[in-house]
């Protein structure tokens, strides 16, 4: 009796145990879509927001949401990407495809890794001049140690820097909360009419071709597939559904919280300064000025320090992302400090010269919206491989919306190429 009662006391204790591992396995799973969520609310989305609130209230309302639900679609395919096969997005790549066309995806993703850095390093300059009046070049210095800061945190496991990038996208979402309350004046029947399809004249056109093509963005495509895949690989095919369940969860909540700070920034635009002649002029300096002047201090403080919680936490995101694309394409490795000194040089050399942060901001979006093609389409094209993705592979629908999402936003981006060079 006594042996059969300690032969069976095993299955009790590991019971418990067995269930508090698969928990963890589990909430492991939970945090990469907050990191990706990040470059959904960046400096570029401030500006292309503002704009269209200001100029045509809440008539671009559907165009945000839609452009949203792309995104959350498109990073949970990068995400399931991860997870299925363990490896990120540039390495499927290099594995996947003829040398000269992993060179020629590399060296676009870099330049897009730099432009990234360059809008993040700006935006992140103008919130500290904004908020203590420190000139743009010192700013950019300044942001450059707390940037260090950030990635310094990797050292010590994934799990550090992402609770110190979500804190940074709390900053965000408080920050704009706040403002919201503070500016007031929303009307729900504006923005219920704003879910209507429609537009007013080709500014709006083009304004909705902006927020869509600053909504995807190529390096946290790469990023959020490498952050998957970095956790520990689930056991068996049970334990693989349940950790999808997991990353659907956390691309549906991070995504939704990018995805409402993004629409409290055009709502605010379009009740503080729709209508609002001379108040703003586009840039992020008067949209500051702005708030000082019509709806308080406070409002204005909030929206300054949203601003430099933007810029510093998507530096840190860029710098990242372009460590994964070095590494996956290339099979090369620097120290990520380096890799920090090497794409900030672009953005010092531009404060240095003082050119317009608002113009820099601008064309750094256009240099973005080139790239997103070479990122999509690779996405797509392995998601739907058997032979990678297992059990975890798109199903003919999935592999059908992905193909129309890749086709539209590229068709979307060149188009609005074609606008900035020749239109």
């Amino acid at each position: 009796m006594s042996t059969g009662t300690s032969a069976a006391a095993p299955p009790l204790t590991q019971g418990p145990a067995l269930r508090r591992a698969v928990r963890r396995r589990r909430l492991a799973f939970y945090g990469p879509a907050f990191v990706a969520a990040v470059a959904y609310v960046d400096p570029g989305n401030f500006a292309t927001n503002f704009q269209a609130g200001a100029r045509h209230g809440y008539l671009l309302v559907w165009v945000l949401v839609s452009a949203c639900a792309v995104a959350m679609f498109i990073q949970y395919l990068s995400a399931k990407t991860g997870l299925a096969t363990g490896r990120d997005l540039p390495t499927l790549c290099r594995d996947s495809f003829r040398r000269p066309v992993v060179v020629g995806l590399w060296a676009q993703a870099e330049v897009v890794a730099m432009a990234t850095d360059l809008a993040e390093f700006v935006g992140a300059a103008i919130g500290l001049y904004l908020l203590f009046g420190v000139p743009m070049l010192p700013a950019a210095l300044i942001t450059a140690v707390v940037s260090f800061a950030i990635l310094a945190l990797q050292r010590r496991g994934y799990r550090p820097f992402e609770l110190a990038i979500v804190f940074l996208l709390g900053v965000i979402a408080l920050g704009f909360a706040y403002t919201l309350a503070a500016a007031g004046g929303q009307s729900a029947s504006g923005l219920a009419s704003g879910m209507r399809p429609a537009f007013h004249g080709t500014d709006s056109v083009v304004l909705a071709i902006g927020i869509i093509g600053a909504t995807v963005m190529p390096h946290v495509i790469y990023l959020h597939s490498a952050l998957t895949a970095q956790r520990q690989a689930p056991e068996g095919p049970a334990e693989r559904k349940r950790a999808l369940r997991a990353l659907r969860v956390d691309t549906t909540l991070g995504l939704s919280l990018a995805g409402l700070i993004n629409l409290s920034m055009l709502c605010v635009a379009a009740a503080v300064f729709h209508g609002a002649a001379g108040d703003f002029d586009g840039s992020l300096g008067s949209a500051h000025q702005g708030f000082d002047r019509l709806v308080g201090g406070g409002a204005a403080l909030a929206f300054a320090a949203a601003l430099l919680a933007s810029g510093l936490s998507s530096s840190g995101v860029g710098t990242y992302s372009g460590q994964v694309i070095m590494e996956g394409f290339l099979r090369m490795r620097i120290p990520l400090f380096l890799r920090r000194a090497i794409t900030m040089a672009p953005a010092l050399v531009v404060l240095a010269l003082g050119m317009s942060p608002d113009r820099v901001l601008l064309a750094s979006q256009v240099v973005l919206s080139f790239g997103i093609p070479f990122a999509l389409i690779p996405l797509v094209l392995i998601s739907r491989r058997r032979d990678l993705m297992g059990d975890l592979v798109n199903r003919r629908v999935t592999t059908f919306v992905g193909w129309v999402a890749a086709l539209l936003i590229s068709g979307i981006n060149l188009y609005l190429l074609q606008q900035v060079f020749f239109g």
